[in-house]
C-alpha cells in the first residue's frame, strides 16, 4: 500500500535553517552594496509584480536592487550610530517601513528620481485593491470590451462564456446563442475594494485598473556622508 503523503514529515530545522541562510545571505549582500555603491535609495512599491521588477533590474543592471525581509536589510545598513554601516547610514533605515526595498546606485540622483517619476506600468487588478474608476457593462448584447469600445469595433462575448460570468455574479442569459443582459450592470464603483469575482471580470473585459509604480522615499550619499528625502528635495 504506497505511503500517504499527507503523513509526510516536515522537518522545520531544515526549513527555519534554509530562511537563516537566506537571511545571512540578504544581510552580506546589503553591506556589501553598501560599500560599493556611491547612493543608496529607499523605494517603495504599489501593486507588486515580480515582471515589472526584472525589467526595473535590466534597466538598471550596473546597479543592484533588493526586495527582501525589511528587519534583515535595516539591520545590515544599521539602526542605530553604534551599528550603523556607514557614518550616519542609520538615518536612511528609518524608511524601511512597509513594502519597501533598496536600490544601490552609481548613477546621478537626479537621473533615478526623473526616471522612476515617469515610469509607470498598469496591469489587472488583483482582489483587495481600490477600484480607481467605475466600470458599467451596458444592457444588450454583451461585447468583448463591455462597452469600452463602438460596437462596430467590437465583437459578442463567445455563448460559452455566459456560464463563467454568472458564476462571476453578472446576471446574464443566453438569447439564441448570445450572451445578454437585461438591464446594465456595474462591475465595480470608484473607490471600492475589489474582490475576486469583481477582478475576474475586470480582466475579462479588458480594464486595467492596478498601477505599478515605484517611489523613491529617500538617499545616501556615501560622499556627503548625508541622508536626503527625495519629497524634500523636490519641493
Amino acid at each position: 500500500m504506497p505511503k500517504s503523503k499527507r503523513a509526510k514529515v516536515v522537518h522545520l530545522s531544515k526549513t527555519e535553517k534554509k530562511g537563516k541562510e537566506l537571511s545571512e545571505r540578504l544581510f552580506s549582500n546589503v553591506q556589501e552594496a553598501a560599500t560599493n555603491f556611491a547612493y543608496i535609495f529607499v523605494f517603495s512599491v504599489d501593486n507588486m509584480r515580480n515582471n515589472y521588477l526584472k525589467e526595473v533590474r535590466s534597466e538598471f543592471s550596473d546597479s543592484r536592487l533588493f526586495f527582501g525581509k525589511t528587519k534583515v536589510m535595516a539591520k545590515a545598513l544599521g539602526q542605530t550610530a553604534a551599528d550603523e554601516h556607514l557614518p550616519n547610514l542609520s538615518q536612511l533605515s528609518s524608511y524601511l517601513t512597509g513594502n519597501v526595498g533598496l536600490f544601490f546606485t552609481n548613477r546621478e540622483p537626479k537621473d533615478i528620481i526623473e526616471y522612476f517619476q515617469a515610469w509607470t506600468q498598469t496591469d489587472f487588478a488583483r482582489a483587495g485593491i481600490q477600484a480607481i474608476q467605475t466600470f458599467t457593462v451596458p444592457a444588450g448584447v454583451v461585447y468583448s470590451r463591455g462597452g469600452e469600445l463602438p460596437t462596430e469595433d467590437d465583437v459578442p462575448l463567445p455563448h460559452s462564456l455566459e456560464v463563467t460570468l454568472r458564476k462571476w455574479g453578472m446576471p446574464t442569459r443566453l438569447v439564441k446563442g448570445k450572451v445578454m443582459l437585461d438591464g446594465d450592470y456595474t462591475v465595480c464603483k470608484e473607490g471600492e475594494t475589489l474582490n475576486s469575482h469583481q477582478t475576474a471580470l475586470l480582466k475579462q473585459f479588458g480594464v486595467a485598473m492596478a498601477e505599478f509604480k515605484i517611489d523613491l522615499k529617500a538617499y545616501y550619499t556615501a560622499a556627503t556622508e548625508t541622508v536626503t528625502e527625495v519629497d524634500a528635495m523636490e519641493e
